[in-house]
């Protein structure tokens, strides 16, 4: 795994590129260790979510978001560059906005650790 791939996916996420966002996060996914796979996983399933909400596909962007915070809390204890807690949590808050038809947070953005 290019660590310099992953930073570049995490920027095309949080510049609203979610289509190129998944296309390199993608190959992060393919590249890592296999106990890190379903965690970079999690990763390109939000950037394809985001990008089926920038289309207007929200049933599709649910159904891949569900998926993504269930492959990202399967690694909540593990050690990743990303604040995942932060992220978890804000994906569950859009998560919870959309179910319930209500107007969605600010777009979710990953951060890096310090």
């Amino acid at each position: 795994m290019s660590e310099a791939e992953l930073a570049r996916g995490i920027e095309l996420f949080n510049n609203g590129e979610f289509f190129a966002a998944h296309e390199v996060l993608e190959d992060v996914w393919r590249a890592s260790k296999p106990e890190d796979k379903k965690f970079f996983q999690g990763l390109t399933q939000v950037a394809v979510a985001f990008h089926h909400h920038s289309t207007g596909n929200l049933v599709g962007m649910q159904s891949v978001l569900r998926r993504a915070i269930g492959n990202l809390e399967k690694n909540a204890g593990a050690s990743h560059p990303v604040d995942l807690q932060a992220l978890l949590d804000a994906l569950k808050s859009w998560c919870g906005a959309v179910e319930e038809n209500r107007a969605p947070p600010d777009l979710p953005k990953i951060e890096l650790k310090g």
